[in-house]
């Protein structure tokens, strides 16, 4: 046995120094000639460029090597001479695209532009709204204004009130003199006594038993407490006069649909009560919470309201009309297949060849679109309808895949010139 293996080991050796022997006689050959051949030319600088190995999906994915995608597990494609990936898909016949009811669209660059279409009431403006109460004690002797609703005016007489206090002052104004009578006066103007009764009590020199309580402003009475012969506390509100010639409108937006609004934005507004009839306001003020229970946000909008025709507490149909600014490029929304990992959509390369990619979105632009910001550009073609069926194809084909790839014979300890003598 061992002479055996010895004759092997010497016949493998002489086949390997011939071999090597006729390797230096060629290499001689290609130079004979001398001086006369002229210098020896130069090696070629055959620079073979190193084969790089990306994933069709995740094109920042580089490998010196094949192998699978450390992010979906796919096999990594050879990435092409102009840096991008020979991107891996699914080819289906045609017939059978026709039984799946593939619908394809154009990803298309665009102005991002959105209007937006909620609901809201109408409400006071609260920067419009001012409560009349006493500053002092007394009881009412009079109410001209005693029901809710009332317009009023500015310096309208609402109710008379009999104050002591407001009676021992005015006493008081009419007896002093000089510097006294400035602070007595002074005292009376805090107590919400109108200059013009402290001008009768100059003209009269007699004290009045009652004083007027005027309203602040021009409105409508929504609050009335006053009540002919009842007895008033300081601070008491007795009436609540609302200025309704402007309103505001509290609408509800939802959290993806912030990115569109800002303050001073044109919103219309249409009323159920009042067909064909539109109303044009702005954004005034976006409010800094969400409502807990709905899980939106309230903006706050301004209308004139000539005529008094906008009343609180009404329902309103809004559209805020908003412009992004800037262009980008867009797909129908259902191209787009979301799921916790990312998002993905199929790429319509012809011959019934579909690639699936993934992407990154951006706004939700009006007319159904949704941008997108990273892995399709205008002009390709994305499929928007069954590409659940392709998503369940590609994963099918991927595992197929997987499960056929012959796997690689592990490395024994062992020596190869042991493996190669002990298997003869």
């Amino acid at each position: 046995m061992n002479e055996k293996k010895i004759l092997i080991a010497m016949t493998v050796l002489l086949l390997f120094a011939g071999a090597l022997g006729a390797a230096f006689m060629a290499g001689r050959g290609s130079n004979a000639g001398g001086p006369a051949a002229g210098p020896a030319a130069a090696p070629e600088e055959a620079t073979e460029k190193k084969q790089l190995w990306t994933c069709g999906m995740h094109p920042w994915i580089v490998e010196e090597e094949p192998g699978q995608c450390p992010i979906c597990g796919m096999d990594l494609v050879p990435k092409t001479d102009d840096g991008a990936a020979a991107e891996s898909g699914i080819r289906i016949d045609p017939e059978t695209i026709q039984n799946m009811g593939l619908r394809t669209a154009t990803a298309e660059e665009t102005r991002l532009v959105r209007t937006i279409r909620t609901w809201g009431h109408v409400t006071y403006d609260e920067t419009r709204t001012y409560k009349v109460s006493p500053k002092v004690a007394g009881w009412l002797e009079e109410v001209t204004v005693d029901f809710t609703g009332s317009p009023v005016k500015k310096g309208e007489l609402l109710a008379r009130i009999y104050s002591p206090a407001i009676l021992t002052a005015e006493e008081e104004y009419l007896a002093a003199a000089g510097a006294m009578k400035e602070a007595a006066r002074r005292r009376l103007l805090y107590w919400d006594v109108p200059p013009e009764t402290i001008r009768r009590l100059d003209e009269t020199g007699r004290p009045e038993k009652t004083v007027p309580l005027v309203s602040p402003f021009t409105g409508v009475a929504t609050r009335t407490k006053a009540v002919a012969g009842a007895a008033v506390k300081p601070g008491e509100v007795l009436y609540e006069i609302s200025d309704l010639s402007r309103v505001w409108v509290d609408v509800h937006i939802f959290e993806y649909e912030l990115p569109w609004i800002k303050t001073g934005q044109e919103a219309e507004m249409t009323l159920p009560y009042r067909p064909g009839a539109r109303f044009t306001g702005h954004v005034s003020y976006i409010y800094p919470y969400m409502q807990k229970k709905t899980r939106d946000v309230v903006v706050r909008l301004e209308f004139d309201n000539p005529g008094l025709t906008l009343k609180p507490d009404m329902y309103a149909n809004i559209e805020i009309k908003s412009d992004s600014g800037r262009t980008g490029v867009v797909v129908p929304s259902e191209a787009v297949l979301r799921s916790g990992t990312g998002d993905l959509v199929f790429i319509a390369a012809g011959d019934g060849r579909f690639i699936p990619r993934q992407v990154k979105t951006g706004l939700t632009a009006g007319g159904g679109m949704v941008e997108i910001t990273e892995g399709v550009s205008a002009g390709e073609t994305v499929v928007v309808s069954g590409q659940f069926l392709l998503d369940s194809e590609s994963r099918l084909k991927e595992a197929v895949a997987k499960m056929l790839a012959p796997e690689k014979p592990a490395a024994g300890p062992k020596d190869d010139e042991d493996d190669f003598f002990n298997d003869m």
